[in-house]
C-alpha cells in the first residue's frame, strides 16, 4: 500500500491505496514498519511523504471499512493511527509532506505530523472536518495543530471543520509552500537534502522542539482515547457517518 523510494539519504514513501489512500489497519501497519526502519537506519536522513497519484494525499479514516468495526476492532485501529502519528511527528530524521492532491482529515493529521508541508498549485484542499463528523480532532492532531498555527488559526479549523485551498493554508500557516504539481517531489528532495551535513544537530533541534508537546499528548492520551471511542459509536455520530459513506 506504500510505495518506497530511496534517493540517497533520502526515502521517499508514496501512499498508493487506491486513489483516496484510505487509512485503514493494514496501511498504517505498513506505515509503522517504514518509521521503525528510518529510525534505526543511521544513513537516512530524510522521510519524503506523498501519495502515487495528484488527486488525493489522503482522504482520511476509511470509514465505510472501519463503520462496522466492533468497539475493540476500531480500539485497535485508533491506538494504531495515533501511535504512528506519534511517530512520525518525533521522527529523528527530516519529514516532509510533499501534497499532491486533498490531504483531509486523517489524512490532513499526518501531512500536520511532518516537520515540512509542501503543497502542489491549484484546488488542493486541507482541512479537519472531525466535527462534522460527530467526533473530536484525535488528541495528538490536536495538540500539534495549536502548536504549528497558534490558538486563532487552529480553533478557525477545528470549530468549523471546512476545508482549505493552498492560499489560505499558506496564510495560516498550515503548509509551507505551494508548489507546481510537477516540482513538488523535487522541492521536497532539495529541502531534504539540506540537513545531509548537520542530521544530528537537526535530530536534536527537532527533539526540543517536539518533547513537550509529545508528553503532554502521553499524559492525557488513554482517557482522551476512551472519549473518542464513546463519541465513535455514540447514535448522533453514526448518523453523521452514515451520511458520510454515503459521499465516500
Amino acid at each position: 500500500m506504500i510505495q518506497i523510494e530511496h534517493h540517497d539519504t533520502i526515502v521517499v514513501a508514496k501512499l498508493n491505496r487506491n486513489i483516496t489512500n484510505a487509512l485503514n489497519l493494514d496501511l498504517l501497519n505498513e506505515l509503522a514498519e517504514i518509521l521503525e526502519k528510518v529510525r534505526k537506519d543511521s544513513k537516512v536522513h530524510s522521510l519524503i511523504l506523498t501519495s502515487t497519484n495528484e488527486k488525493f494525499f489522503s482522504i482520511g479514516f476509511d470509514i465505510p471499512h472501519l463503520y462496522g468495526l466492533s468497539r475493540a476492532d476500531f480500539k485497535v485501529f485508533y491506538k494504531t493511527f495515533n501511535r504512528v502519528c506519534l511517530d512520525l511527528y518525533t521522527l529523528p530524521a527530516l519529514t516532509i509532506a510533499a501534497i499532491t492532491g486533498h490531504a483531509v482529515a486523517g489524512g490532513c493529521i499526518l501531512a500536520l505530523c511532518c516537520d515540512y508541508r509542501f503543497i502542489a498549485e491549484g484546488k488542493k484542499k486541507m482541512g479537519l472536518n472531525e466535527i462534522k463528523l460527530g467526533v473530536p480532532i484525535p488528541y495528538p492532531a490536536d495538540r500539534i495543530l495549536y502548536q504549528i498555527i497558534g490558538y486563532r488559526n487552529a480553533r478557525e479549523v477545528v470549530d468549523t471543520g471546512e476545508f482549505y485551498l493552498p492560499e489560505r493554508l499558506l496564510e495560516m500557516g498550515m503548509i509551507d509552500q505551494v508548489v507546481p504539481q510537477d516540482h513538488i517531489l523535487k522541492k521536497s528532495i532539495e529541502r531534504a537534502e539540506l540537513v545531509d551535513e548537520g542530521i544530528d544537530a537537526f535530530a536534536m533541534i527537532k527533539q526540543n522542539r517536539t518533547e513537550k508537546v509529545e508528553a503532554e499528548i502521553l499524559k492525557k492520551l488513554k482517557e482522551k482515547e476512551q472519549i473518542f471511542l464513546n463519541m465513535w459509536y455514540a447514535p448522533e455520530t453514526r448518523k453523521c457517518l452514515e451520511a458520510t459513506m454515503e459521499k465516500f
